[in-house]
């Protein structure tokens, strides 16, 4: 299987008052394309701030990240841009979803975002379509016109999950995705992640400081202190 995202001698600190925290310590593993990865590790162990490199949304202090065999640090400003809206997609454990939008409408705001209005009033019913077919998938088809603040905990979970795959991207970055969650609803939401792993071949990443979900992953990266501590291939 071949490597999708490659990372060498990783290292970022973070300045706080006239000295620096060094976070993550020189790490080095790759990602194979259509696994799914799991990093694991206790808070303040430097995952969540490894997830945002991998994903483009934060810049490392040194080191490299590779993505299909290109540098991070070569990508100009559009194709950062361009692979953090469409190649990514990110599942996070507080929602982000915009409670003034309904189901359907979350689901669709990353093409909102990407279209410009006469590009978006061509699309709109294609792309309605692909939104309610991947609501459908998640079980939400009955609620595509509710309001996200009206909806329980993994309702609303299910609601990331589609937007982030609603752009059909490679690789989905998932910070967290159960961790509000109570133990039945965690596993449902599990389910659909693995479910659409296997179906669409998509890589998922997943930072977790939970055992069961770390160990049902193809591989584990634990992090302790910035350092990795296992490996498991």
């Amino acid at each position: 299987m071949d490597s999708i995202i490659k990372v060498e001698n990783l290292v970022k600190d973070f300045k706080s008052g006239d000295s620096y925290i060094n976070v993550l310590k020189g790490l080095n593993f790759d990602i194979k394309k259509g696994e799914i990865f799991s990093i694991l590790g206790p808070s303040g162990s430097g995952k969540s701030t490894l997830l945002h490199i991998l994903g483009l949304l934060d810049k490392p202090t040194s080191g490299k990240v590779f993505y299909n065999g290109r540098d991070f640090s070569t990508l100009s400003i559009a194709e950062s841009t361009s692979l953090r809206n469409s190649t990514f997609g990110f599942i996070f454990q507080f929602y982000h979803l915009i409670p003034e939008l309904t189901v359907l409408e979350n689901t669709l705001l990353p093409f909102m975002i990407s279209h410009g209005y006469f590009s978006w009033l061509m699309h709109r019913n294609n792309l309605r379509n692909k939104a309610l077919s991947l609501l459908d998938k998640v079980g939400l088809s009955h609620r595509i016109h509710h309001r996200v603040n009206h909806l329980s905990g993994g309702e609303s979970q299910r609601v990331a999950i589609a937007r982030a795959l609603i752009t059909e991207p490679e690789v989905v970055f998932c910070d967290e995705p159960t961790g509000n969650l109570d133990q039945a609803t965690s596993l449902e939401i599990q389910d659909i992640i693995w479910g659409m792993n296997k179906n669409s071949g998509q890589t998922f990443v997943i930072v977790t400081h939970d055992e069961n979900i770390a160990n049902k992953a193809n591989r584990i990266v634990r992090l302790v202190d910035g350092n990795i501590a296992l490996n498991r291939e």
